[in-house]
């Protein structure tokens, strides 16, 4: 089955505001039909960065079986830790980064990488704010997020 998967890690519009994460699911059944489903929570500010990461954890994890996964993300950190093997770096290198420092949020990481284990998941980055559909998609969801009841659906009925 191919899913598309829509993130974003930050609230629109209100810098001063929740942030929150959200994803949405669209994929094609057996019979060739489109569907849609939103996940998402509000949170407290915290860094975009994890935000974006805990987006796209809860986007795979809703997955009950295996896919290929188109992931659109605006964020380059997420995108290209994948697109330009960043991950099997930290890995081979004990999770440091260049000149030795740590790999932040290495929980969150290992965790998407759990979540990617059962997919085949192709990362794309999203560039940009300005009326790019895919963007704005992204963005529809953070808004969503920040607006929500802080609740998180996490059955996947596919």
């Amino acid at each position: 089955m191919k899913v598309t998967l829509y993130t974003d890690g930050s609230a629109r519009g209100n810098p001063d505001g929740p942030g929150g994460y959200g994803a949405v699911l669209q994929y094609i059944d057996s019979k060739g039909e489109l569907h849609e489903r939103e996940y998402s929570a509000g949170y407290k500010k915290t860094t975009n960065n994890r935000m974006e990461l805990m987006a796209a954890i809860v986007g795979l994890e809703a997955l009950t079986r295996p896919c290929n996964v188109t992931l659109f993300s605006d964020s380059k950190y997420l995108t290209d830790a994948f697109n330009q093997h960043w991950i099997e770096g930290w890995i081979k290198k004990g999770w440091k980064r260049g000149k030795n420092e740590p790999v932040k949020n290495i929980d969150l990481w290992k965790r998407l990488l759990k979540a990617m284990d059962a997919h085949e998941v192709t990362f794309c980055w999203v560039k940009g704010h300005a009326g790019h559909p895919g963007n704005e998609r992204c963005d529809q969801l953070a808004t969503s997020a920040a607006d929500g009841s802080g609740l998180l659906d996490d059955v996947a009925s596919e």
